[in-house]
């Protein structure tokens, strides 16, 4: 097994020094003129020979590597580049007046034993100035898609690094968020020194764990993200006592789907934090959770006091679980959730639906 592991690992470093070697961009540049030089002998037919016919196309391809790299390295750079556009044309159509004459007198020099080529180079002059210009512009063709295909990499790249910078931010302010205010129902108990504390301790200690070792990956099993809200709801049992009608109800067969982490937690803060409050004598919040193979449809809804509760003006206003929540979803689910809030003036609802990917089941052996 070790010996396998080895030859396999020095196959991958071989695999990669090969790929870093033909990457390489002398490297690939010699191989397609090589590969240039190949086709233009194999179909060029002169009658004079293989080591003849090789040395034409020698001379060939030192002109038209000699005009593609001055388009490439200095009129591209500095006129087309520069949205020079006459200016580089007339630069580029000046280049092939002048490298396809000298290519001419060359050949006819070298041809000055056979005096049909030397007869058919003279009759043919025009069609050389246009596949010396047609050569030019093919490498202009090519460097104009190559430098696009690199900007929309690169774009995409920059959207990707963007994309978990803004999600690692999200998360950071998630988490912190959860945690203050489970400590805060923790507090509460302990001031009433209640019996409940140490089972309100193993739930946060659960819900530590889920946070700090499971929220990092980019989606977790749904069971466990029910499972956060279970230990969630039985805290605010805890705190809340008996005033309070908690219900939470799942339908559907939970097995591998997966989902983002935390996706649900901030509805359920903001229906205790905002929806419940000291002025209500009998609230209520009502959960649902239905779940098929491919979506979820997450519900929500909490009573509201008869008058919006005072703000502590040494608080700050607003919150930043709603706020995040849409972030979240543009972010990881673009095109692929529905949100809907109701707004009513006893009640506080929200309907989220949100498309996944249902996960293979691996076999226990």
């Amino acid at each position: 097994m070790a010996r396998k592991r080895m030859n396999n690992n020095a196959t991958g470093q071989i695999g990669d020094r090969l790929y870093r070697f033909f990457t390489r961009r002398v490297v690939y540049h010699t191989l397609f003129w090589l590969a240039v030089l190949l086709l233009l002998t194999i179909f060029e037919e002169t009658g004079q020979g293989f080591g003849f016919t090789l040395s034409n196309e020698l001379i060939n391809l030192m002109f038209y590597i000699l005009i593609v790299y001055f388009n490439l390295e200095y009129l591209i750079p500095n006129y087309l580049t520069k949205k020079k556009f006459l200016r580089y044309s007339g630069l580029l159509i000046l280049a092939t007046l002048i490298i396809t004459p000298i290519k001419l007198f060359v050949f006819y020099l070298k041809f000055s034993s056979v005096p049909q080529l030397q007869a058919d180079l003279l009759q043919n002059m025009n069609w050389y100035f246009l596949l010396t210009f047609f050569i030019a512009g093919c490498s202009t063709v090519f460097k104009i898609v190559t430098d696009w295909l690199k900007h929309l990499r690169e774009k995409q790249e920059l959207q990707t690094q963007t994309m978990q910078s803004e999600l690692r931010f999200l998360k950071s302010q998630i988490n912190p968020h959860f945690l203050f205010n489970t400590l805060n129902n923790l507090y509460a108990l302990t001031l009433k020194k209640s019996d409940e504390a140490p089972e309100i301790v193993l739930k946060l200690s659960e819900m530590m764990r889920y946070m700090l070792y499971e929220c990092n990956e980019k989606q977790v099993l749904l069971s466990k993200e029910v499972a956060y809200i279970r230990n969630y709801l039985d805290l605010e049992r805890l705190r809340q006592g008996n005033n309070i009608e908690i219900s939470f109800e799942v339908n559907g067969r939970i097995s591998g789907q997966k989902i983002a982490p935390l996706m649900f937690i901030p509805f359920l803060e903001n229906s205790f934090k905002h929806g419940l409050s000291n002025q209500i004598s009998q609230g209520f919040v009502n959960i649902v959770l239905n779940v098929d193979e491919h979506q979820v449809y997450f519900y929500i809804e909490n009573s509201k006091p008869d008058a919006p509760p005072k703000r502590d003006p040494s608080r700050p206003s607003g919150g930043i679980g709603l706020v995040n929540i849409h972030r979240r979803l543009n972010l990881l689910y673009p095109g692929h959730y529905e949100l809907q809030i109701e707004d009513s003036p006893n009640t506080y609802a929200v309907n989220l639906m949100l498309d996944i990917e249902p996960q293979p089941q691996k076999l226990e052996v």
